[in-house]
């Protein structure tokens, strides 16, 4: 299967990683040829280092396809494109539909998306019947989970082809309704903001909550996991699946998570957000 990955950011990279170990053929696509070289030397490392620990033998690692450009004409004979790029309706609008015009009729459209609708996405394509949402967790190519989401024009043929291509990945894939937030991010709100107000509140600090949580068998407190994924990237989950809940209360995003990316602390990938990364990276 030739797999197209459309965004060579975390979770394109890491869906890219999943898809060459199960010996898929990758194309990654971004605008920026410097993001698609480095995301292919990223991939190519963690392929290397899974030859290193027994995961993929020297002749799977020497015999995994990965090509990329910035020309979207490279997705023209994949058999699945997954949109992974910015989480932003009109970005998202502009890809897919530039992609109806490059990838065969059988050809399996997907979004990566984890808060906008599936409805709203699909509602520019001339063939919505064959969109989908397909929802990984960072770090894609080690998170089990995948939410297969079901868009109100989604036909049958496309959640089986999902669920059957998540499932060859060795992802245990979850078919949820096109509902703000789907599953995860709907109760994950919670997981982050309660934490972060009990910060704000002054009843306990970052590090004290991460461990409390942690205490509780969570490999990660949200804090952690906030800047693994990137608070800004968190932030703006949070912030669609409160307006797509037309304002709910239990939603609002959090004071000190839009201090935290005013600031420009990202997390890891800044080296600094609710923690300081500059001496692990």
């Amino acid at each position: 299967m030739i797999v197209g990955i459309c965004g060579a950011g975390t979770m394109g990279r890491g869906i890219a990683i999943a898809s060459l170990l199960s010996g898929h053929r990758v194309v990654l696509f971004d605008i920026h040829e410097a993001a698609v070289d480095s995301a292919c030397t990223f991939v190519k490392a963690q392929l290397q280092k899974a030859v290193e620990k027994g995961k993929l033998s020297p002749e799977a690692f020497e015999g995994a396809e990965l090509g990329g450009g910035t020309e979207l004409s490279l997705m023209h004979d994949c058999d699945i494109v997954i949109e992974a790029a910015a989480e932003t309706l009109e970005i998202k609008h502009v890809l897919c539909t530039s992609l109806e015009g490059v990838v065969s009729s059988t050809c399996i459209l997907a979004t990566n998306t984890s808060s906008i609708s599936i409805a709203s996405i699909a509602r520019v394509l001339q063939h919505p019947q064959r969109f989908a949402g397909l929802h990984f967790f960072n770090p894609a190519h080690i998170m089990k989970l995948v939410e297969v989401i079901r868009g109100p024009r989604t036909s049958d043929a496309t959640v089986d082809a999902c669920v059957e291509f998540a499932l060859g990945l060795g992802k245990t894939p979850v078919v949820a309704k096109d509902a703000p937030g789907f599953i995860v991010n709907r109760i994950a709100r919670n997981f982050y903001n309660e934490s972060q107000r009990l910060v704000m509140e002054g009843a306990a600090t970052v590090e004290i909550t991460d461990t409390l949580i942690k205490g509780l068998g969570f490999k990660m407190g949200p804090f952690e996991l906030m800047d693994l994924i990137g608070v800004d990237v968190n932030l703006d989950v949070t912030k669609s699946q409160w307006q797509q809940f037309f304002l709910e209360p239990r939603f609002t995003p959090s004071l000190l998570q839009q201090q935290t990316v005013d600031a420009g602390l990202y997390g890891r990938k800044t080296g600094r957000g609710f923690y300081d990364h500059s001496s692990t990276e």
